[in-house]
């Protein structure tokens, strides 16, 4: 596995990490359509992309820095394939190399269904092993997702 970082995304890239968003995050946060995927990375600014490429050239995994109300944030994606073996922590380690703070949200509950009709998975507890804490007073409530503020700081290490 190797990790490629990237300022743009070619439509090639965008192709692969929709179909990805859309098949690893709750149905309720899917875009039908490369132009709303675009809409919404478009708004975000200051973007970083990483990529996980396994030995064949696949991407298995994506994150992405941006800055929201000035503040660093974060998402991270990665293929079903490989949770649980360790890349999802190798991929966040990347993202904390050049930043002192990260904030991202995170699905707090497992009531989300994805595409495929499976239940989502909190990833929860995969932040707290990586140094997150819950800013347990900030949350989000919408009809897309419910969920809470996570925050990494390089000083709480």
């Amino acid at each position: 596995m190797k990790i490629i970082k990237k300022d743009f995304l070619s439509l090639q890239d965008k192709e692969f990490l929709l179909e990805l968003w859309n098949n690893e995050y709750p149905e309720k946060l899917n875009y039908q359509t490369i132009n709303e995927f675009d809409v919404y990375l478009d708004a975000l600014t200051k973007k970083q992309h990483y990529f996980l490429i396994n030995d064949e050239g696949k991407i298995q995994g994506w994150a992405f820095t941006f800055l929201r109300d000035n503040e660093d944030w974060f998402a991270i994606i990665l293929d079903k394939e490989i949770h649980g073996k360790g890349k999802g922590s190798l991929l966040m380690n990347e993202l904390k190399k050049n930043k002192e703070n990260l904030n991202g949200w995170v699905i707090d509950h497992e009531n989300d269904v994805k595409q495929n009709k499976e239940l989502y998975k909190s990833p929860l507890l995969f932040y707290i092993k990586n140094g997150f804490t819950i800013c347990a007073e900030t949350r989000i409530e919408n009809q897309k997702m419910s969920g809470v503020k996570i925050n990494w700081n390089i000083k709480n290490k």
